[in-house]
């Protein structure tokens, strides 16, 4: 949700053609941090049947991965107050995020929901206030909880591993730029353990994945997935 001008966002998709994105690894290590505070996630989680990335085509894999989890791909809307020589006014930015468990939680970066008075949250058509339980700035982390109906069933992003990844695997990106929501790009790793500089941490991210999948403004947040549709990344 980094803020940039029109023209700039036009550059920036003309080279996302060319020039890869970076994504973080850190995801795991974020589930892991937050499941010892929060108690355990993925209670209930219903187990999502794909056929065997090995023998599907991968058209077939693409398809398949889509539409299993591309409901559980959230478009969340950053309520903040800017301050001006003006005066204060408020105004808007959006991203991505990855629900994590059926009861309402919600991975994404931190600068997606960085200085918000208020976060909503749209999952499918659906649109629902959000909280923030947890953030990590040095790795550009938060978690966000949302309250959906009991009756309503949330689809979950499992969470995979950043382990023995290896250079021209296939993934998956599933995010909102600018502000098309569920947009699915693939493309492969195209490195592995890039340094990643953070504008609003001030720091380097270390340890990041390289891939040639389109990435651009709204995908922040968003899960890089593996041909089982495990989460190994985020955008």
């Amino acid at each position: 949700m980094y803020r940039v001008s029109g023209k700039q966002l036009v550059t920036i998709a003309m080279v996302s053609a060319l020039f890869t994105a970076l994504i973080l690894v850190v995801a795991q290590r974020a589930f892991n941090r937050t499941e010892k505070n929060s108690g355990s996630f993925g209670a209930g989680i219903e187990p999502v049947t794909l056929a065997d990335p090995s023998v599907a085509t991968d058209e077939q894999n693409n398809i398949e991965i889509y539409q299993a989890y591309s409901p559980g791909v959230v478009n969340i809307t950053n309520t903040m107050v800017q301050q001006t020589i003006f005066g204060a006014y408020p105004s808007e930015g959006t991203g991505s995020g990855s629900i994590i468990d059926e009861k309402g939680y919600i991975l994404t970066n931190y600068h997606v929901v960085q200085s918000s008075t208020q976060l909503e949250v749209q999952v499918e058509n659906d649109k629902y206030p959000a909280t923030i339980v947890g953030t990590d700035r040095d790795n550009d982390l938060a978690v966000i909880k949302i309250e959906p109906p009991r009756d309503h069933h949330l689809t979950v992003i499992k969470l995979g591993t950043s382990k023995g990844l290896r250079v021209g695997q296939k993934v998956l990106a599933i995010g909102n730029p600018f502000g098309l929501q569920r947009t699915l790009t693939t493309g492969i790793i195209s490195g592995l353990e890039r340094p990643l500089r953070d504008p609003s941490a001030r720091r380097t991210i270390n340890g990041a994945i390289q891939t040639d999948a389109a990435i651009n403004p709204g995908n922040s947040g968003g899960p890089l997935l593996n041909a089982k549709g495990e989460m190994i990344g985020i955008n």
